[in-house]
């Protein structure tokens, strides 16, 4: 591993970034603002080969890895065009697919996360269980060769634009009797699938749902894989991936808000200088250029590790990055407003959106708390807190 990326990941950096900032944060913000989505940047990005730069080239892909997929993300960000349906769609949803599906399912399915034609939705949180996912409760039962799926999902992720969402449920253990986890492809007309918009505080694009499973009616290729054997390993496939696009969110976000917070405390002036030149304006947004930088080196590391087959290590590094970067951001976006006195909350300047946003990353898609006690044990050997 190298400090330095390759020539290529930093070329593949500087096209992503040209091509979001033709587009820019005040498109965004306009966006969603009036109930839009940003689907003009999203089928560029599909076209132009960035959503599938690490769907294996066999499939359409660019045959690169979650560190490129994530190098994209995070420039799309900081150009203040943020994605979230890359950290579900093609982050968690096609590389479990690619990874333990069928080759029907690859076939069926790859091909359009690479260019961005397809969006599929990922549901693991549910209402009781939260960051507990042994108290998942959603349950898929065997009937004839079909699948019957019922249950209840909640903050999940654009569903309204997906075609179909990646469900983790249980089923029952022929042998042992005990649930055991599944996942499973649910398209999302199919019937008894019900899908509700929760009204959110957040500036956003993209919108969270809750979903309804009732008796919902799946044929046996539905579930990934040829049997249910491989299920945590699937999902270890998807969450390390997932936390590593997070930290990217966020480093990105971070970037973006500490370039406002630069540019607007160089030419800033109220006592014949620039505010910049002040020490009380310089620290905090120096300190924050520190955080960003060191979260981006722990989020490289953790995609290093995830794209040379090390899962383990790649859950610690990823889990790592994920609290590193989410309070990165959440202190670059606190010192540019503050950079900005009033103008920081006006919806000119756009960076009180990106105080929710930033939150956001402490939150989903683990908690800082989980992240820390995870590290506490699994880093640290404590005894287990919870």
């Amino acid at each position: 591993m190298s400090f330095v990326e390759s020539e290529e990941r930093q070329a593949l950096r500087a096209a992503a970034f040209e091509l979001a900032s033709k587009y820019g944060h005040e498109y965004t913000l306009k966006q969603a603002r009036s109930g839009g989505k940003t689907d003009e940047m999203w089928a560029e990005a599909g076209k132009l080969g960035y959503l599938g730069v690490a769907v294996p080239e066999e499939y359409g892909g660019g045959g690169g890895g979650i560190g490129d997929l994530a190098a994209v993300l995070e420039e799309f960000c900081a150009a203040g065009v943020p994605q979230l349906l890359m950290v579900v769609s093609p982050a968690i949803c096609a590389t479990v697919i690619a990874r333990y599906g069928t080759e029907e399912q690859k076939q069926r399915w790859l091909p359009r996360f690479a260019t961005g034609e397809l969006k599929m939705a990922f549901a693991i949180t549910e209402p009781d269980a939260g960051s507990n996912s042994h108290r998942i409760t959603t349950t898929a039962r065997r009937d004839g060769s079909d699948w019957v799926l019922n249950g209840q999902k909640v903050f999940i992720s654009g569903v309204d634009e997906a075609e179909a969402v990646l469900v983790v449920g249980r089923t029952e253990d022929a042998r042992t009797g005990k649930l055991q986890p599944a996942l499973f492809v649910v398209p999302t007309d199919t019937p008894g699938f019900v899908a509700r918009k929760i009204e959110m505080d957040i500036i956003s694009p993209d919108w969270q749902f809750e979903i309804f499973l009732d008796d919902v009616r799946l044929p046996s290729d539905a579930l990934i894989g040829e049997s249910t054997e491989t299920a945590l390993l699937q999902l270890f496939a998807g969450l390390n991936p997932e936390r590593i696009m997070g930290a990217s969110f966020s480093v990105g976000i971070g970037r973006l808000a500490l370039k406002a917070a630069v540019d607007y405390a160089g030419t800033r002036k109220v006592w014949d200088v620039p505010i910049g030149a002040h020490q009380a304006i310089q620290h905090p947004l120096a300190q924050a250029k520190v955080e960003i930088e060191l979260a981006k080196l722990m989020t490289q590391k953790a995609a290093y590790l995830y794209d040379s087959g090390d899962d383990m290590g790649a859950g610690e590094a990823a889990n790592m990055a994920k609290y590193a970067a989410a309070e990165a951001a959440v202190h670059a976006v606190d010192a540019a407003v503050h950079t900005h006195g009033g103008n920081g909350l006006t919806a000119e300047y756009g960076l009180a959106s990106l105080i929710t946003a930033t939150r956001v990353g402490r939150i989903a898609p683990v908690s800082r708390e989980m992240i820390l006690n995870f590290v506490a044990q699994h880093s640290l050997g404590l005894p287990k807190s919870y």
